[in-house]
Formats: C-alpha cells, structure tokens, sequence
C-alpha cells in the first residue's frame, strides 16, 4: 500500500504557479487606469484655470517695499475663494502648493515661492486675517493655518499659510488685522 501512495505521488503533477499572460494583462490594465485617472484629473485643473481667466494677474512686490514689520517662511497651501474652503483657486499659480517666504510691510505681503510664481497682497486688498484649521484640502489642528484674505479684481481670495514656527500664526494675524484696520480707516478719512 505504501507502495501504491508513493507511486500515486509521483505521477501527480503540481499546478502552474503563475499564469505570465493573465497577470501582465492586470498589471497593463490597472496601469492604463492610473493613467486615465491622471490625465482626467489634470484636464480638470486646466479647466478650472480656464474658468477662472477672469482673474487679473498677480500683483508684483514693489520695488521699494518699506522696512519689514515681519518675516518668516513656511509653506503655501493654497488660494480658495473667501468663504469657501473647497473651492481651490488655480489660476495664475495660486493652486499649486509650495514653500513660502512671508514679508509684511506697511505697503503689504509680499510672498516669495521658489519654484512658483511670487505675489503681493497690497495692504489696501486686505480684507482681514485669521487662524483656521484647514483650506482646499488641507486640514490641520485647530489654528495650525493662517488665513489671509484679500481682495484680487473682483474675486476676495483666502490664502493659507503654515509656518515652520506655528507659535508666530498669532502674531501674523494680529499685524494683518491692524494693517487692515489702519487702511481702512485711510480709506474713510481719505472720503
């Protein structure tokens, strides 16, 4: 009998352990999905830019910007429309997240991104500055973000920042609040 179940096993043949021809079609077609994915995605950022061609290019930091009242660097999040923390601005390079350097002068913000185009938020566009917890896809701890918001054109704009030193986001929104109340206040007596 010992015999017979020897021989048994010797004549069974194992299974093939891998189908090559099924297993490369799944992985080619799972990779033809990453790329539709892909290439859907970005065609619906550029249709977004389209949509907002309306917006005036970004304002450049003038050449002579004033004593800085503050600097740090961080990173950019992102540019939504004020009051609306999902709908991501693209256009003109606010949409694309990078690091950020900060200046305030009595003239305004000046942001400088390597890699991505620079702009200024002249202080007449301030509009009002706060600590939040999240922007266009970006949340964070309650107060981990700056907000600033401006107006750019026609459209009032947040952007949102956070610094390498979380402990100076206070500091940033309190010197914005008041710049924005002082150019307020021009503005009124100025009429």
């Amino acid at each position: 009998m010992t015999s017979a179940l020897i021989n048994l096993a010797a004549e069974q043949k194992s299974a093939d352990v891998t189908d090559w021809a099924a297993r490369i079609g799944w992985v080619v077609g799972l990779l033809l999905f990453i790329a539709l994915v892909y290439w859907l995605m970005r065609e619906g950022w550029k249709w977004r830019g389209t949509l907002q061609g309306g917006l005036p290019e970004l304002p450049a930091a003038p050449a002579e910007a004033g004593e800085p009242t503050l600097v740090t660097t961080g990173r950019y999040h992102g540019s939504t429309t004020a009051g609306q923390w999902l709908d991501r601005i693209v256009a003109h390079g606010l949409g694309t997240r990078s690091k950020a350097g900060l200046t305030l002068t009595e003239q305004g913000v000046a942001v400088t991104r390597p890699g991505a185009q620079d702009f200024f938020i002249p202080a007449a566009a301030l509009r009002g500055a706060r600590l939040d917890k999240g922007i266009a896809g970006k949340v964070l701890a309650e107060g981990g973000l700056l907000v600033i918001t401006w107006q750019h054109g026609d459209t009032t704009i947040d952007s949102g920042f956070r610094f390498d030193r979380a402990a100076e986001h206070t500091d940033w929104a309190e010197a914005l609040t008041t710049l924005h109340n002082q150019h307020s206040t021009d503005m009124e007596g100025a009429r």
